[in-house]
């Protein structure tokens, strides 16, 4: 399925759900559901295959999504952290292979000392995936709101904000400033931002509903249906062991 579908799907005030899944059986179950697009979670990817966030392969990773887009007939969209180093043409290159026409990209410095990747690098980089692949559909994360970041809670959206404006500029079909969950921060977002707004479902976070009243384009599950899935086994395998 082409990029273009996926594009259209983003809708402000119509959210975009992603239910996001780590291997051919949780997407097929995704599809089968009638979600019209198939996203993965890094996390649940790496923790399918036996890795630590942030720590899988990616010929591994790559692998994981070619199983996944034989076997959906949907847009699928991937969580590809900050590029796993590869150049934008190779990153390009290896995403049509596998058959996914969107990507999460993350600007968490994966290089040097833990923080943020230069805003202008960034933008940069982001333009270059662009370039390389015109029709991704690339949804450009934003890490301030993450503890392990640092930055002051008073400096989160005002920080996030210029990120996006800058990654908009370069080139980003959409913006995830993954956990901000405030209505005020969310409507600033739909506000100033043209491209659509990506929110992280979660516990503290406004509903589906609510996130489609503030004029939300995208909503992502995350980890959280891998969590759903992992917790269900878990209680079942305590009632099997004290039976």
């Amino acid at each position: 399925m082409s990029a273009q579908a996926l594009r259209a799907l983003h809708q402000p005030g119509q959210p975009l759900v992603l239910p996001n899944a780590w291997d051919a059986e949780s997407a097929r179950l995704v599809a089968d559901a009638g979600f019209p697009v198939v996203a993965t979670s890094s996390t649940a990817v790496a923790a399918s295959l036996g890795y630590p966030d942030g720590k899988t392969p990616p010929d591994e990773v790559f692998a994981a999504l070619a199983r996944i887009t034989r076997r959906v007939d949907v847009p699928v969209t991937a969580d590809l952290e900050g590029g796993y180093g590869l150049s934008a043409t190779e990153l390009v290159d290896r995403m049509a292979t596998a058959g996914v026409v969107g990507l999460n990209f993350e600007d968490t410095n994966y290089d040097g000392e833990p923080g943020l990747t230069d805003i202008s690098r960034q933008a940069d980089r982001i333009a270059a995936i662009k370039a390389a692949g015109p029709d991704v559909v690339l949804n450009a994360r934003i890490d301030v709101f993450l503890p392990r970041i640092g930055i002051p809670e008073q400096d989160q959206v005002a920080e996030s904000l210029r990120r996006a404006r800058a990654y908009v500029a370069a080139g980003a079909d959409c913006v995830y400033p993954i956990f901000m969950a405030e209505p005020a921060a969310i409507s600033a977002y739909v506000k100033e931002i043209s491209a659509p707004l990506n929110v992280l479902l979660r516990p503290g976070a406004p509903s589906v509903a609510e996130l489609a009243t503030l004029g939300v384009g995208r909503i992502s599950l995350g980890g959280g249906l891998m969590s759903v899935v992992r917790d269900t086994i878990s209680a079942e395998l305590k009632r099997l062991a004290g039976s």
